[in-house]
């Protein structure tokens, strides 16, 4: 009985997520107690569209 010749998969690349290049996004956050007021600083947050991976979503 013959083997059978097995075919290789190229593995391709994935694209960067278009909206953060790389899984996190950074934005600014409120600080004070009733007039909440926008902070200087900013903080890193997770991107929602490829929720962190950094790959574009399919």
């Amino acid at each position: 009985m013959a083997s059978r010749r097995k075919t290789t998969v190229r593995k391709t690349t994935p694209e960067p997520c278009p909206d953060c290049r790389g899984g996190q996004t950074s934005e600014s956050f409120q600080v004070g107690g009733r007039r909440k007021r926008v902070s200087d600083d900013r903080q890193e947050a997770l991107c929602l569209t490829c929720l962190g991976t950094g790959q574009s979503p399919v």
